[in-house]
């Protein structure tokens, strides 16, 4: 029913285990961390996206995340070669297609459950009314057998 958070939950759970592995990553290594991890969340988002765009290619999504992941620690290297902050680049453009990915799910999950609910009235709407007309026909059969 909710399988689409399958990689939502293993995302959390690997957040999870890793509290629990104590690794020290060095100073200058954080910027190449925090780059991956937004090309990583950037993919999980794009692919529960194309899940519910019924777009989704397994094929696309890694090859943009490792696409995505080289380009954004290119940056930061050349950056850190120039002496300018340029991983700020990346940050800031998987930031934004975060919160776009993030909003499109978010309406598409909203308009899902709206629909179910649509459903789940008419049906009992439904039932409703055939509970009434099966009353409306008992009682007609009530009078009959009186006269």
């Amino acid at each position: 029913m909710f399988w689409f958070l399958i990689p939502i939950a293993g995302l959390i759970f690997g957040a999870y285990i890793g509290q629990f592995l104590h690794i020290e990553i060095p100073a200058g290594m954080v910027k190449y961390l925090s780059i991956g991890i937004m090309a990583a969340l950037d993919s999980v988002f794009g692919g529960v996206r194309a899940v519910f765009e019924k777009k989704f290619d397994a094929m696309l999504m890694l090859s943009g995340f490792f696409a995505n992941a080289l380009l954004a620690a290119a940056l930061a290297y050349i950056g850190d070669m120039l002496g300018i902050d340029l991983y700020y680049a990346a940050v800031f453009a998987f930031g934004v297609r975060l919160f776009s990915n993030l909003s499109l799910i978010r309406v598409y999950i909203i308009g899902y459950l709206r629909e179910k609910e649509r459903i789940y009235r008419a049906h009992r709407k439904n039932d409703d009314d055939e509970d009434a007309d099966e009353d409306a026909d008992d009682a007609s059969e009530e009078e009959e057998t009186e006269e």
